[in-house]
């Protein structure tokens, strides 16, 4: 629990590993720009994976920093593995326009991506180089 101005806040956060995806400028027509990138989180046995998509809000500098770092190997298609935080989560419901779910109801889940514990790419551990947030 923060306080902040005499105002108390919960926080719920979720750690994982995944990989780094769609990494993103986006610039709204009202307001200011942000950046954006999807977390394939991974849960379950080892010998079969389950993942998780994420659209996220990279949020905070350190975050931001390390998406930007990463973003040219995301680009290049290469296989960006992340210790990551997630904050914020909610999901949004839509519905589907094309293809075989045509009319049925999906869920998008978003977060805010608050911090890049470590990376990989292609399986070789990468230096980035801001200070790491507590």
């Amino acid at each position: 629990m923060k306080d902040s101005d005499n105002v108390q806040y919960f926080d719920l956060h979720t750690t994982g590993v995944g990989y780094l995806n769609r990494v993103r400028e986006v610039s709204p027509d009202n307001g200011s720009p942000f950046l954006t990138a999807t977390v394939a989180a991974m849960h379950g046995k080892s010998t079969d994976v389950n993942r998780t998509y994420f659209d996220c809000v990279v949020y905070g500098e350190q975050a931001q920093q390390s998406a930007r770092e990463l973003q040219a190997a995301v680009d290049a298609d290469k296989k960006v593995l992340i210790g990551f935080t997630l904050s914020n989560l909610n999901a949004e419901t839509f519905t589907f326009q094309q293809g075989d779910k045509a009319g049925q109801t999906g869920i998008n889940l978003k977060a805010r991506l608050i911090r890049v514990a470590w990376a990989k790419v292609d399986g070789e551990k990468v230096s980035l180089r801001q200070q790491r947030v507590a």
